[in-house]
């Protein structure tokens, strides 16, 4: 997917200017933004590969308010009401993480992609912000350059090095789609950040409400009614939460 990415990208880095005062804080942003971006990748895989994508996908999508809170944290106004469907979507993260069957599933597996997406969005939500800070200085494929630079070096040269650089053919329209749209979808947040961190990365992370229909209707996944509760919270807290920022 990096790989994908960075060549999508590398024409249009060509064409806009090269940043002039960029500064050692500016650099440090876009690394927190690119390193943050491929670590929640990473997690978040990592959680689908062994978790439901209708219960790991809700949690991911707190990334958003995450972002959010550290631009509160920041400094940013956010008022009264945001914080408190802040606090709302978390009690619907922790209502989706329920287990769907506690006599088949155990605690281990349970915990585990909840815990990875726990994190992931962490990350995500760190990039987001470092991302959103340095998208009002800087032309958007410079913003999204350091994550494809950062994947391709930690992640897709030693697979390559080692000889475990693989694409199937089942596998490699799927690869192309998720690489371009994730330059696409990041792009256009980082678009949107220029008015506004908290506003653009709450919209952005509606993705969490379709990937749990998807997952509902291609793959037939079913969720208890406690986890349905958590997931319809995390959607109409993340759903009002944007309403309100905007």
């Amino acid at each position: 997917m990096m790989l994908t990415g960075l060549v999508a990208l590398l024409p249009f880095v060509f064409v806009v200017d090269v940043p002039k005062r960029l500064g050692a804080a500016g650099i440090g942003w876009l690394l927190i933004a690119g390193g943050g971006n491929v670590a929640g990748l990473l997690l978040a895989y990592s959680a689908l590969r062994i978790g439901m994508v209708g219960i790991v996908a809700p949690i991911l999508s707190t990334e958003g308010a995450l972002a959010a809170l550290i631009s509160l944290l920041a400094g940013e106004s956010l008022g009264v009401e945001p914080a408190l469907l802040l606090a709302v979507i978390v009690i619907g993260v922790a209502l989706a993480a329920a287990a769907p069957d506690r006599a088949r599933v155990s605690t281990a597996l349970r915990l585990r992609p909840v815990l990875l997406a726990v994190c992931a969005a962490a990350a995500f939500g760190l990039s987001l912000y470092a991302a959103g800070r340095q998208s009002a200085s800087l032309a958007v494929p410079w913003v999204l350059l350091p994550a494809r630079l950062i994947g391709v070096a930690a992640i897709a040269v030693p697979l390559l090095m080692r000889g475990r650089l693989q694409l199937t053919r089942a596998a490699a329209p799927l690869v192309l789609a998720g690489g371009l749209c994730e330059v696409l979808g990041f792009g256009a947040y980082a678009l949107g950040a220029r008015h506004g961190i908290a506003t653009a990365a709450v919209l952005s992370s509606q993705f969490g409400a379709l990937a749990s229909v998807a997952a509902f209707m291609l793959f037939r996944e079913r969720l208890t009614r406690v986890q349905l509760c958590g997931v319809v919270i995390i959607v109409i807290g993340v759903s009002a939460l944007s309403y309100v920022r905007g």
